[in-house]
């Protein structure tokens, strides 16, 4: 298979939240924007952007409310609204389907190959916890690639701060959302989405084996 296609490979189980919104058109095939909120162990919920094709939904069977799964890629886009250029980030479809509530399945899964295109910044929180975030490219087909925000707790992040620009590494993880309030002015502020992923494993890959040093929390 294409490196660019397993390179990338996103799974989440959840509830329709929206309507399925159109997005844009390419080559006379339509593409859909919704909200799927994925559990997480904690109990608590994250809202996960997917894009779909209309060969995927166009039977109508899809609703909100409905238990779907959804595989596909986590993808990353540049969006120019009011002046202003953000990075949104949205779980491509490449399968969509009813969930059945027998299945046991992990409902949020994520597996990336790519390369460390800034530099890791260390930090710790009030109560201790260390964290690492990383900047991951993450090639795709027709060279483009996917611009992904990492985030790495523990034994992960002090592994994961002494990486390199350039370096090489497989993550596996979760699609995680949260909400954070920007300041328009003195009297107004909006409430917006921001995406991320929170490692569970990470892996540095050499350029002459298949795998190298890892951590794993």
């Amino acid at each position: 298979m294409d490196n660019n296609i397993t390179n990338n490979q996103a799974t989440i189980i959840g509830i329709i939240e929206d309507e399925f919104k159109f997005n844009h058109e390419i080559y006379g095939e339509k593409f859909y924007t919704c909200t799927v909120r994925v559990p997480r162990l904690s109990g608590t919920d994250d809202d996960v952007r997917i894009m779909v094709s209309e060969r995927l939904i166009m039977d109508g069977e899809y609703s909100v409310g409905d238990k779907v799964e959804v595989s596909g890629q986590f993808r990353s886009y540049n969006s120019y609204e009011n002046g202003d250029n953000r990075l949104v980030l949205t779980v491509f479809a490449k399968d969509i389907g009813h969930f059945e509530e027998s299945e046991k399945k992990n409902p949020n899964t994520l597996y990336l190959n790519g390369f460390i295109c800034k530099e890791p910044v260390y930090r710790t929180t009030p109560f201790g916890r260390e964290i690492t975030d990383l900047l991951l490219a993450v090639n795709r087909s027709y060279n483009k690639s996917d611009y992904i925000p990492i985030i790495a707790w523990g034994r992960n992040a002090r592994f994961a701060k002494n990486l390199k620009v350039g370096d090489n590494v497989k993550i596996w993880g979760r699609i995680q959302s949260r909400t954070y309030q920007k300041r328009i002015s003195e009297e107004e502020s909006l409430t917006k989405t921001a995406y991320e992923v929170s490692i569970n494993r990470m892996e540095l890959v050499y350029e002459d084996e298949d795998s190298g040093d890892n951590a794993e929390e």
